[in-house]
Order: C-alpha cells, then sequence, then structure tokens
C-alpha cells in the first residue's frame, strides 16, 4: 500500500485497523495508568494487538531514500500495525507540533498514508490520541 493511491476498501480497512489501535490503547492505558515508561505501553500495546490477530512490528527501522541511494539514518517507527499504520507513543506532559512533524516526516518517506500519534502520560487517553494522515 505504501507509495501508492488509496482503494476506498483499503480505506475502510486501514480506518477498521486504526480503532482496533485505539481500542487496544485505551485499554493499556486503563490498567497501566499514565506513569510508566514509552516502552512499557510500547511493549503491552504490540500485545494487545497481536492477541487480536494483528500483525505487530516494533522499533522498525525507517531508511530514507535520497537520490535513489537507501541510507538507514537511524530512524526507528515504534510500532508498525499491519504494515499499514504508524503508531508513534509518547509519554510527555503534553503533545507538540515537533511530535506531529516527527510522525508526518515518517509517514511520508515510508509512503505509507495513516499515522496515530498517542501520548500515554495523560489522565483521559482520547485526549492523547491525533491521527495524522498522508494522502488518505
Amino acid at each position: 500500500m505504501a507509495g501508492c493511491e488509496i482503494t476506498d476498501k483499503e480505506r475502510i480497512q486501514v480506518n477498521h485497523i486504526s480503532r482496533l489501535i485505539v481500542t487496544a490503547a485505551m485499554r493499556v492505558h486503563s490498567v497501566l495508568g499514565a506513569g510508566l515508561l514509552e516502552s512499557a505501553y510500547q511493549a503491552c500495546l504490540a500485545h494487545e494487538l497481536r492477541k487480536q490477530g494483528l500483525n505487530v512490528q516494533t522499533e522498525v527501522a525507517l531508511p530514507v531514500v535520497y537520490e535513489g541511494i537507501r541510507l538507514d539514518v537511524g530512524y526507528r517507527v515504534d510500532v508498525l500495525v499491519e504494515g499499514c499504520i504508524i503508531v508513534e507513543l509518547k509519554t510527555v506532559e503534553k503533545l507538540l507540533p515537533v511530535h506531529e512533524a516527527q510522525l508526518l516526516s515518517h509517514l511520508k518517506v515510508s509512503g505509507m498514508h495513516l499515522g496515530l500519534l498517542i501520548n500515554f502520560k495523560v489522565p483521559h487517553l482520547k485526549d492523547g490520541i491525533k491521527r495524522l494522515v498522508n494522502n488518505f
């Protein structure tokens, strides 16, 4: 799906997966609360999503292609779900524009269409979720 037009069927599927991710993140947040490290939320979210039968990868290398050359420059995606949704996790007091810019850059470099930015350091997780799109 990366780097191409998205069909209506693919859009419906991606939106469904996105809802599953948000539901799983809310479950993790309700169990763990808001005071842990990002790595704990990452492991628990991946576990919740795998329990649902989703393909989940963590700490996925994201190379940059520049002038036709693939450069492994150390970028990593926190969570990649079904090869089509990037999930960036944070545990910060407040999401900042730089966090959104990071996710948008990851979407552009990967050619993917949808990303979720989830900040677990909030009293109510619904206030810590941002959905960002790249040509969706």
